[in-house]
């Protein structure tokens, strides 16, 4: 099966594509139920030669991505799933879409390595897919500090973000396959924060801007995590129109 809610997100960044390079940064949900032949032969056809996968290891299957991996794939473990009391709590709160947005960068900040892993993978050459879950909210956040790295107007990161919007419910049909026992049990749904159903433009806004707020765009974060200027360097050049003409 093809991966769903599927993307290029510099093309919606940069759609006349005049500043950044579209092809090398793509974002996705899991391989739902694993990677097939119609996801290499999806992957093949974006020159995709890296996967980033920012799940739990509670989240994977060995199967996942075996047949990816077997056809040269490089498959890079970022795993961001922190489980600290203070995440759990911003959970249990969560009610807007502003929540979410805090909830976001609270997750970055819990996870400096899988951040710094990810980005990293990011500068590899070639394609890049990112993907998390339902390709939402871990590889939004990931997707949105490297479109914030590229100088990418914030508006136009919270409309890719929001894009995902459409693809919710079958998203939401492959989670509730892949994992029965939890998620079509009534109680554990009603559990789960509302926000986190949702793809609300206005929450990567949020994130934006406290990002921004607390520690001076993207580029300064990452720098905090680890992310060395070389890799940050990398990246920048990586999708960059003026250097490719160079």
């Amino acid at each position: 099966m093809s991966l769903i809610n599927f993307r290029d997100p510099i093309l919606g960044a940069d759609p006349e594509g005049m500043r950044i390079r579209p092809g090398l940064l793509y974002r996705s949900a899991q391989p739902s139920p694993h990677a097939d032949h119609a996801t290499l032969t999806q992957l093949d056809d974006h020159g995709i030669r890296t996967v980033v996968d920012l799940r739990g290891i509670a989240e994977c299957e060995p199967a996942d991505w075996a047949a990816a991996e077997a056809a040269g794939i490089t498959v890079i473990a970022a795993r961001m799933a922190p489980t600290t009391d203070t995440i759990a709590a911003a959970l249990q709160t969560m009610t807007t879409a502003a929540d979410l947005g805090s909830f976001y960068l609270l997750l970055a900040e819990q996870s400096p390595a899988a951040v710094t892993a990810a980005v990293e993978a990011a500068a590899r050459p070639g394609g890049v897919l990112l993907h998390c879950a339902a390709g939402k909210d871990r590889t939004g956040l990931v997707t949105a500090l490297l479109l914030d790295l590229l100088g990418v107007p914030a508006e136009a990161i919270a409309a890719d973000y929001a894009r995902t919007g459409e693809a919710l419910p079958q998203i939401r049909a492959n989670l509730a396959e892949r994992h029965p026992a939890a998620l079509n049990d009534p109680a554990t749904r009603d559990a789960v924060p509302a926000p986190l159903l949702a793809a609300p433009a206005e929450a990567m806004t949020v994130f934006l801007d406290l990002m921004r707020t607390r520690h001076g765009g993207a580029a300064a974060f990452l720098t905090a995590c680890g992310t060395t200027a070389d890799t940050l360097a990398a990246f920048r050049s990586k999708t960059s129109k003026e250097a490719l003409a160079c």
